[in-house]
């Protein structure tokens, strides 16, 4: 196995691109996060406190939340004031502070929508419908406020997204029988060809997330925006599509959905996969030609492995009884997306089998960006430089996010300007 340190000494011999910031390359070979098992893979890891002291509910603070900001998903005083209300690692107190803040915000929105002031109701309702996904962060699917919080939100979401110009878009791909929700927001009026980026999130993951993720950044640059729930995703176990190994299936229905648009240029077609989404957009990258460039922040090779290193592996009832109620929810609703027993926290690993790529075969140019607490550690070291050496493609690159920038939690998450910048620059010139 190859520490950081070496691989990127490795990769710039390879003309491996990396951010030029002082402790990247060396970023690897430092502590543990806090609470984080030596050896163990923990996506939820806290490089940095933000507020709590349960670890797993800061760290969905820290960036689901507050890194939302920069797309319009929080206000950092409406954030902290609903978390001075929030009991320490206590999913009700959680779910049931955010709704209150989400039920203010609506109120707001639409007191401004009814006296004809669009835009400060399309940023009300934008805040309201992120704040009720996350209060369905630990929610149990089968709570009775899930579903109706749920449609709730991509209600709000909708309408907020009406005011916008261009206006975003809502679709439904059929698939399976059922249909899977998205969204679309063309880079300008009219119907002419441009850049796309499609969108794919991860293992607990909503379309809307994706918005709040990275979309106000594709549209400054003059790109579509496009994401969806997947199986798994969003609402779609309700409708009994959980993950499953093949997750190409239905990243290739969202590109013939975009394809089949005369507003998306074919040629310049790139999917960005985040979380467990960097394993499912190589995956159908692999098999589909069409897609013009891939990146994976981070690159799940092969899920399994990564999934055997963390904590659900070993979390029978009597491991989780003494976790909050928070860490248990949280990763019991994951479980729900897989068709896995909440009580069954370990089977998760079997269920995550087959979900996995091979590097050798995504023949289009592919960007790995990896989170500098993530980079640290060795079963994603691993899996990183697998992806890069393999990759096919002459034009790939590995960017390692700095730490002292304040970009070292999941998928950078906590530094979207950062993560949009490295993205978008390499698309650019890739796209020229």
């Amino acid at each position: 196995m190859i520490g950081i340190s070496r691989l990127v000494a490795a990769c710039f011999a390879a003309l491996f691109f990396l951010t030029n910031a002082p402790g990247s390359a060396s970023s690897a070979e430092g502590e543990e996060a806090p609470g984080q098992k030596a050896g163990g893979v923990d996506p939820h890891a806290a490089h940095v406190r933000f507020h709590f002291d349960d670890l797993e509910m800061d760290f969905v603070f820290g960036s689901l939340v507050l890194g939302s900001a920069a797309g319009g998903g929080c206000e950092i005083g409406e954030a902290y004031v609903t978390a001075a209300r929030i009991k320490d690692g206590d999913a009700s107190s959680w779910q049931r502070e955010w709704l209150k803040t989400a039920e203010l915000a609506e109120a707001r929105g639409r007191a401004s929508l009814e006296r004809g002031h669009q835009v400060s109701a399309r940023d009300q309702l934008l805040r309201a419908s992120h704040y009720c996904l996350t209060a369905l962060i630990s929610m149990p699917g089968d709570d009775p406020r899930y579903k109706p919080t749920a449609l709730h939100l991509r209600e709000l979401f909708k309408r907020a997204g009406a005011l916008l110009d261009p206006p975003v878009e809502y679709f439904e791909i059929a698939f399976e029988g059922k249909k899977l929700p998205g969204y679309f927001r063309k880079a300008a009026q009219g119907a002419s060809p441009a850049k796309t980026l499609l969108m794919i999130g991860g293992a607990e993951t909503y379309a809307e997330h994706q918005f709040y993720y990275i979309a106000r950044q594709a549209f400054e640059r003059g790109y579509n925006f496009m994401t969806l729930d997947l199986p798994g995703q969003g609402m779609t176990p309700l409708d009994g599509l959980i993950f499953r190994p093949a997750m190409d299936a239905p990243v290739k229905a969202a590109v013939d959905y975009a394809l089949a648009r005369a507003d998306v240029d074919p040629k310049r077609l790139a999917v960005y996969g985040i979380s467990s989404g960097g394993g499912f957009a190589p995956q159908a990258a692999e098999r589909d030609g069409r897609i013009g460039a891939l990146v994976m922040n981070n690159c799940v090779v092969d899920a399994e492995p990564g999934v055997a290193k963390m904590a659900v592996a070993t979390a029978t009832p009597e491991v989780t009884a003494a976790w909050s109620s928070f860490k248990r929810q949280s990763n019991q609703a994951i479980a729900w997306r897989f068709g896995v027993a909440p009580d069954n926290l370990p089977g998760l690993v079997a269920a995550n089998r087959g979900l996995a790529f091979d590097p050798a075969k995504v023949a289009m140019p592919a960007l790995i960006v990896v989170a500098s607490g993530e980079a640290k550690n060795p079963e994603i070291a691993r899996q990183t430089k697998l992806c890069f050496d393999c990759l096919a493609s002459a034009r790939k690159a590995v960017v390692i996010s700095p730490a002292e920038e304040g970009a070292s939690n999941h998928c950078i998450m906590e530094n979207r300007s950062l993560m949009s910048q490295v993205v978008f620059d390499w698309l650019d010139e890739t796209f020229k």
